[in-house]
């Protein structure tokens, strides 16, 4: 029977029972439960509502519910709906009517806002901890390739030469900031919302100081009815986790369109590939191309969460069951896509001579022979409307900027010289952009040597 049910007659279908229960997901908040039951229990006996000796029983209790759960001898049932009546009926059960002061001063409203921070708490320091891990293996991996040179894209277009390693560390950028939104977000979530009740707060005189205290919250939630219905910590989440994804998604089209024979750029190991059921020939990069699919089923979760919450007036309503499910889905992919993806970037192999070859058209240097012409204070849109008006006769001509001679340079540049002649090679266009966060030989050894430091893999 159901803690609530006092107010109503009947027995309930079980379509109904059915439609109504979150158990069936909300079960994986069992320890966040306890974890504030435990405290409010503390406190209800700290003020007098129930002895020490009954917050003692109830607490050990509580503690052989966590043990039972996770030996799996623990019996769930749509009947009680969620994780709240679960633990309450069974303490109920064992204690009787000792058991029954637990939800003193507490209603689920509070019970499950509660939850869900402690539950992303938690979870923000796994995920971090994982994007650090596969921020590693890309920091190693431009390590490794700190002087493979690879033609630069804008507009999916050769733009100009650039080190792999630096096109790596672009990457390890976002998913530094990516981090940083996780960090941030949990910071939000630092107020306990336990007290509220289910909207006005309760006429007893609890402490809700001490409970926050103990669940290491920075204090109690200043508004009962805001902390009852407040979910902006859930789309925030989500949201963080979105962005992860896009940029994950980013990187896995890098890497399909590496490893296609038209760019031929990298290697990914076998274990990271599929086959085709029909081509015996094809090495497909799928684990790259579901991670880039599953960023689509994290939108989704986005997209639910903010829907759920878009048109609810205060406090809370039934509406708020439904933020679990895509908050998990989410947080659960995202752990999936961690799981295997810095495997794949440590054993992905760099073509070194196939990018060298790909950087090395003269026409990627274009830009070195502008700013060539800016050093001899020339304007940089005179120089500019030059070096195009000698690319286009080099393309009407069948020509390459390396292979004219002085005479010919210098009839469309007469401001040109020998060592305009020199400028196009990608080895030189790249060890002259020595500039902080350039594609310098030396600039990008420093970003490696930073990252390296702050991620603590120096000495791995």
């Amino acid at each position: 029977m159901a803690l609530w049910s006092g107010r109503f007659s009947g027995d309930r279908k079980n379509s109904l029972i059915d439609f109504t229960e979150s158990i069936s997901f909300d079960r994986r908040l069992f320890r966040c439960d306890i974890a504030g039951s435990k405290a409010h229990v503390k406190m209800l006996a700290q003020c007098g509502y129930v002895s020490k000796a009954t917050a003692d029983k109830i607490t050990r209790e509580l503690d052989a519910i966590v043990s039972r759960i996770e030996k799996g001898d623990f019996v769930f049932t749509p009947e009680l709906e969620d994780i709240h009546m679960h633990i309450e009926s069974e303490i109920i059960k064992k204690l009787g009517d000792e058991g029954a002061r637990l939800h003193t001063a507490r209603s689920r409203n509070d019970q499950i806002a509660l939850d869900i921070r402690l539950y992303l708490r938690e979870l923000s320091k796994d995920i971090i901890c994982e994007t650090r891990t596969l921020q590693a293996a890309l920091v190693a991996k431009a390590d490794e390739n700190r002087d493979t040179i690879m033609p630069g894209f804008t507009h999916l277009q050769h733009a100009q030469p650039v080190l792999f390693a630096h096109h790596l560390l672009a990457y390890v950028e976002m998913f530094e900031r990516d981090a940083g939104r996780i960090h941030d977000c949990i910071r939000r979530i630092s107020l306990c919302p336990l007290g509220s009740g289910a909207i006005a707060g309760t006429t007893l005189k609890i402490d809700r100081r001490m409970t926050a205290k103990m669940l290491g919250f920075s204090g109690p939630a200043r508004n009962s009815m805001d902390a009852v219905s407040d979910r902006d910590f859930i789309c925030e989440f989500v949201a963080a986790l979105a962005i992860f994804a896009m940029h994950v998604s980013r990187l896995s089209e890098d890497i399909v369109l590496w490893c296609s024979e038209e760019f031929g750029f990298v290697e990914l190991d076998d274990a990271f590939c599929t086959g085709s059921s029909l081509m015996p020939q094809k090495k497909n990069p799928d684990i790259a191309e579901l991670a880039r699919g599953k960023t689509g089923r994290i939108y989704g979760s986005l997209v639910a969460v903010l829907t759920i919450c878009k048109g609810l007036p205060l406090a809370y309503n039934r509406d708020l069951q439904e933020d679990k499910e895509p908050l998990f889905d989410a947080a659960d992919t995202v752990l999936k896509i961690l799981s295997v993806y810095p495997g794949m970037i440590r054993t992905m192999k760099a073509k070194k001579e196939r990018m060298l070859a790909a950087a090395s058209d003269p026409c990627l240097m274009a830009t070195d022979l502008a700013e060539y012409l800016v050093e001899k204070e020339i304007p940089f849109r005179e120089a500019h409307k030059k070096v195009g008006k000698l690319v286009r006769f080099c393309r009407e001509n069948g020509k390459k900027l390396d292979s004219l001679s002085l005479k010919e340079m210098k009839s469309l540049i007469p401001e040109a010289d020998e060592k305009a002649l020199t400028l196009f090679s990608p080895v030189r266009s790249v060890s002259r952009r020595e500039i902080a966060g350039g594609t310098g030989f030396r600039e990008v050894r420093r970003q490696i040597g930073f990252w390296k430091k702050k991620l603590g893999t120096a000495n791995h």
